[in-house]
């Protein structure tokens, strides 16, 4: 009741005759969708008839705000969108804006953002609108790559290029990969944009890399088959960019590598020694920020997920942080391939688990739900250990593991 009634006031502030109330009550809005998510969905319709009727109100600066609150919004509700008469309010106002404003004008900026947002939320319902989009998109890339390459050779004559322009574009492609996942494949195939995409992830400008692997990870889960015959030439690349001083651009580099991995199988074998050192020093690196903690467990478990053999070998150097690093990550299919790919190693390696396999089944025990045959894998390595040790060696191990631990081992597994 008092939600609703703190929406209508607010969307009367949005459409308020005064520029400084629309600015205030715009990025009010915007903060409470991030706190709501979708606590916002019965009230879509009304929020998005209030925002698009703000299009023709707003003059340049507000119109900025507006962008990202309705950025802001697709982040928050997602799919909910994906509903055709919320689509036929959104996207008219949008496109009117993407179709007014020229290549070389920096409020496209907001607006890409903005419709990476929307793509990513709308799937499929974004399929429309994506030929258009994906194409000035690429534009936008070419061109950016063409000045820097004019600007190289005569830096007298020719301005170097905002690179804000690649970076946005690159984006908002991963929002359209994200969102129509193998929908883009015909857009991709139609397109330059892996030769493009080499350059890109060659920059000397990390923002450029970050996106640009951020970019090759989204169109390998869309679109392998147009990836894989470039893997090659960016693989030296990736495992280059495994450096922690420019830590998003290793993030993404990072989990590019996973998903490539996932995608190659055990072809994946001769990228394995470029790429498993680095991520190794990663995981044991002191003050490393969790994320990259996270997504670098998640690429070691996958990569030896399709390669055990080769993986398995230096698994005594990784196998504790890697678990105190998965521990506290929610059940999901990535937490769930890194599990898979570390079991399998195990079994290649059992001897290099057995100084850290406290820790190991610490992370075990962090699974709520794990799938029939991964909790199979579990429940094997775990009886396996128990059995090799013997019974009276496993209750003195046993003894030092906390109470919730030791009781969820036992109700879950019978060790």
């Amino acid at each position: 009741m008092y939600f609703q009634k703190l929406m209508t006031e607010l969307f009367k502030r949005i459409l308020d005759g005064n520029k400084r109330v629309q600015e205030a009550a715009c990025s009010a809005f915007a903060t409470l969708e991030e706190e709501a998510c979708t606590e916002l969905v019965p009230y879509l319709s009304y929020i998005l008839e209030t925002l698009v009727f703000a299009f023709s109100r707003y003059q340049h600066k507000n119109l900025l705000i507006l962008y990202d609150a309705i950025g802001t919004l697709a982040d928050s509700v997602g799919n909910h969108l994906n509903q055709e008469s919320y689509v036929q309010k959104l996207m008219p106002p949008l496109l009117e804006k993407w179709h007014s404003l020229s290549d070389d004008d920096k409020d496209l900026f907001p607006l890409l953002e903005c419709l990476s947002s929307v793509a990513t939320a709308l799937q499929s319902g974004f399929l429309p609108y994506a030929g258009p989009v994906f194409q000035r998109s690429v534009r936008l890339i070419e061109k950016n790559l063409s000045e820097s390459v004019n600007h190289s050779a005569n830096p007298e004559a020719c301005d170097p290029p905002d690179k804000d322009f690649m970076i946005v574009a690159l984006d908002l492609l991963s929002g359209l990969a994200e969102g129509l996942e193998g929908n883009i494949e015909g857009l991709v195939a139609q397109s330059r944009l892996l030769l493009l995409l080499y350059q890109c992830v060659q920059d000397l400008l990390a923002e450029v890399r970050q996106s640009s692997f951020a970019l090759l990870g989204d169109l390998t889960k869309a679109c392998f088959l147009h990836v894989k015959p470039h893997i090659a030439s960016f693989m030296p690349i990736l495992a280059e960019n495994l450096n922690p001083d420019f830590i998003s651009v290793c993030n993404n580099a990072t989990w590019a590598v996973g998903e490539i991995a996932i995608q190659l199988g055990g072809e994946m074998l001769s990228y394995i020694p470029a790429v498993i050192e680095p991520l190794i020093q990663i995981i044991n690196r002191p003050n490393t920020p969790k994320t990259l903690l996270e997504n670098t467990a998640i690429t070691i478990g996958r990569l030896g997920l399709v390669c055990p053999e080769s993986v398995a070998q230096p698994l005594q150097h990784f196998i504790r942080p890697w678990c105190t690093s998965l521990r506290n990550i929610r059940d999901n299919e990535e937490k769930d391939s890194a599990f898979r790919g570390v079991c399998a190693m195990i079994v290649v390696n059992p001897g290099g688990v057995v100084q850290d396999f406290i820790f190991f089944c610490d992370a075990v025990a962090s699974w709520i739900n794990p799938k029939p045959d991964l909790k199979e894998m579990f429940y094997k390595i775990l009886h396996g250990f128990r059995n090799q040790v013997g019974d009276d060696n496993w209750k003195r191990f046993s003894a030092q593991f906390p109470q919730p631990l030791r009781e969820k081992l036992t109700s879950q597994y019978g060790v």
